[in-house]
């Protein structure tokens, strides 16, 4: 059984960072890319940021692009999201997924995994 289970999330003042970390268990965690998305209420669930199964090549959505960093410890079975310089507006719940396909966990398509999210929240 596939199981993906993110930490890390808070609640953090504005200008303030936060690393959110997604254990993952059941699968070749090597074979596939992370990715992590994001949801707040009312809205859609959006792209974050993505990384491929060796953590060569990664992805982010345009605001997230100068203040977060996505990495990956294949010995771990663990990926990693760091965030800084956090704003309100990024106040959401956020999802770890997985999936063999890069462009799927850069939100072409539905991940085939994910975690059942961790809430993130930036005080202004």
């Amino acid at each position: 059984q596939v199981q993906l289970v993110e930490s890390g999330g808070g609640l953090v003042q504005a200008g303030g960072s936060l690393r959110l970390s997604c254990a993952a268990s059941g699968l070749m965690f090597s074979a596939y890319a992370m990715g992590w998305f994001r949801q707040a209420p009312g809205n859609e669930r959006e792209f974050v940021a993505a990384i491929s199964r060796l953590g060569v090549t990664t992805y982010y959505t345009d605001s997230m692009k100068c203040r977060s960093t996505i990495s990956r410890d294949n010995a771990k079975n663990t990926v990693y999201l760091q965030m800084n310089s956090l704003k309100a507006e990024d106040t959401a719940v956020y999802y770890c997924a997985a999936d063999l396909n890069i462009d799927v966990v850069r939100g072409r398509g539905r991940s085939r995994y994910w975690g059942q999210g961790t809430q993130v929240t930036v005080s202004s």
